[in-house]
């Protein structure tokens, strides 16, 4: 049996260790890497490595432990991934009778008293201190493990519970005397500085492992001008009014979400997106609230487009055939899948989020791709709250609700 690693995937292998995050962008090959790592280095086993070399079986098998998304368990992508090194989720047909078990973050609770197995846990989740980063941390005392992600932590404190599984720290009240300074005039825990940051980069460096990868692809983006309605968009923010429902707006989540419903439904947003789905025969549409599916949906029905959905209520596949659109709302499909069959992603709206821009960017931009150009169209308008969106994304950052409303509201 021949297993195909590239260059940057052999080089990561020989850098990862027990607790290290393994990063590298999506497409890279992270899943495939981590399973070489684990059935020679944490197993003992050989493989024949392009060609070269002996597959031997495991020395010291270990049972296998994959977290993923519900999304990538589903769809069977890590099965698929396991057979390149004869593992199967089957009970009783692996080298060494080891045990593989593939499941979502959401059940990982179940797993809190495994002892002296290997988890790969695939796609960031540890961040803040709820249950999954408590099972996560409960299973990282008593198994090796590493960790998967594109986008391992925009701040010091999304690296806390990785830093306490490695034993840097015992908690986080010991990293936040070590290396937080908080603001005396908030009213609630607000940090304002970090100290001490050389000693962090140091942690991070122990046990980041970067994947760096030439990519073999030219990722095209390309802004598509859309127009607003300048004068609705005035009386949503200076009045605090919702024209829908003929009420004011009290939250500034609600005044957001209106001023982003005046520019995400404008007829020239609709036109622009029509204008794409004829130009390119297959295309994947990343969205955000369910009035932009309905306005998708009713474009795709005019023109007789195949139609496949990934939302909270909806999860078919990827269509087949020569023309369809693949309507993906950001929040539920973001990751944990891929689609080889199209160069081309049209954002019809912008997520708050960077690191879900960078997931669903990566939906397409596979090692195994066909295509040499890949397309990510943007729509934008010169609206203030799009305008502060892509500012936000553009410096890596999530866009802040709270901030922007603070910021524009005298404005009006």
């Amino acid at each position: 049996m021949v297993t195909i690693l590239s260059s940057h995937q052999i080089e990561a292998i020989k850098m990862m260790k027990n607790g290290c995050i393994l990063c590298g962008d999506v497409g890279t090959g992270k899943s495939r890497t981590a399973l070489a790592y684990y059935y020679m280095v944490e197993c003992g086993g050989c493989l024949n490595v392009n060609g070269t070399g002996t597959f031997k079986f495991m020395t010291r098998p270990r049972d296998l432990y994959i977290i993923t998304t519900a999304k990538k368990r589903d769809s069977y992508e890590w099965e698929a991934e396991c057979g390149h090194f004869c593992l199967s989720t089957r009970t009783g047909v692996n080298d060494g009778n080891v045990k593989v078990t593939i499941d979502s973050w959401n059940n990982i609770k179940k797993y809190k008293d495994v002892y002296g197995a290997f988890f790969i846990f695939d796609e960031q989740r540890v961040v803040g201190f709820g249950a999954w980063t408590k099972s996560f941390l409960n299973i990282a005392r008593k198994n090796h493990w590493i960790l998967l992600s594109a986008t391992p932590g925009d701040t010091w404190t999304d690296y806390i519970p990785v830093f306490i599984a490695n034993g840097f720290y015992r908690n986080k009240t010991e990293f936040n005397e070590r290396h937080c300074v908080f603001s005396r005039f908030s009213k609630y825990p607000k940090i304002e500085r970090f100290i001490n940051v050389g000693e962090l980069e140091q942690h991070r460096r122990d046990i980041m492992v970067r994947m760096l990868y030439v990519r073999q692809t030219t990722s095209n983006h390309i802004m598509i001008p859309v127009m607003y309605d300048q004068a609705l968009y005035r009386t949503v923010m200076r009045n605090r009014w919702d024209p829908y429902e003929n009420e004011p707006i009290k939250e500034n989540g609600k005044l957001c979400y209106l001023l982003r419903k005046v520019v995400n439904t404008d007829v020239s947003r609709q036109m622009a997106m029509e204008e794409l789905l004829l130009q390119h025969p297959r295309v994947i549409v990343f969205y955000n609230y369910s009035y932009e599916l309905e306005i998708l949906r009713e474009i795709c029905n005019k023109h007789e487009i195949t139609v496949g959905e990934w939302n909270g209520e909806m999860h078919t596949d990827v269509p087949t055939g020569e023309r369809w659109a693949y309507l993906v709302q950001y929040a539920a499909g973001c990751e944990g899948w891929n689609c080889i069959e199209t160069d081309t992603i049209v954002f019809y709206s912008q997520s708050y989020s960077y690191r879900m821009t960078k997931q669903a960017e990566g939906r397409i931009d596979r090692l195994n791709t066909p295509y040499k150009n890949l397309y990510y169209y943007k729509m934008r308008s010169t609206a203030p709250i799009d305008l502060a969106i892509s500012r936000a994304l553009s410096q890596k950052k999530n866009f802040n609700e709270k901030s922007f409303v603070t910021e524009h509201v005298s404005a009006y």
